[in-house]
């Protein structure tokens, strides 16, 4: 089990760095031209860098979660509360990124009016859609888990 977990440890870091390079290198050379912009331009895009810079905190912090909870399965520790609690975070913070995304439906519809880009929205909109996919299957795999705990405390009281 310890290749597969580090394989998924390698695959958790992996999904961080070019978010990590986004933030660091990309959004601060979008918000350095907000003073260039008109007005309205400008709100919608210090909106979007708020929402951006927002969900990719609540990223990162689901990204240490993933990897506490591979932690636990390499300690053969995977059928444990602190695992079923760490699936219960991870779906807290991807609900979070989803109001987030939503929230930041605002100032992309502004500026999809503008610009007369309606596929900005949806591209939004497949954000939000990923955001509460990964809730949910959280959800769903916390429940397992929960259900396999109590199985398990049972068996372990019934011997």
């Amino acid at each position: 089990m310890k290749r597969e977990t580090l394989f998924l440890k390698a695959a958790v870091i992996l999904l961080g760095i070019p978010v990590l390079a986004v933030c660091i290198f990309a959004l601060p050379q979008l918000a350095v031209h907000i003073p260039d912009y008109r007005t309205n331009i400008a709100y919608a895009v210090t909106g979007i860098l708020v929402v951006l810079y927002g969900t990719a905190i609540l990223f990162f912090a689901a990204l240490y979660q993933a990897f506490r909870l591979l932690g636990f399965i390499d300690r053969n520790h995977a059928f444990s509360e602190d695992s079923a609690n760490t699936l219960k975070k991870i779906k807290r913070l991807a609900v979070a990124i989803g109001l987030f995304y939503t929230a930041g439906l605002l100032p992309v519809y502004v500026l999809a009016e503008i610009d007369d880009a309606p596929g900005l929205i949806l591209v939004g909109g497949g954000m939000v859609f990923a955001a509460f996919t990964v809730a949910i299957f959280a959800a769903v795999l916390q429940k397992l888990l929960q259900n396999a705990i109590d199985i398990k405390t049972e068996n372990d009281l019934t011997v």
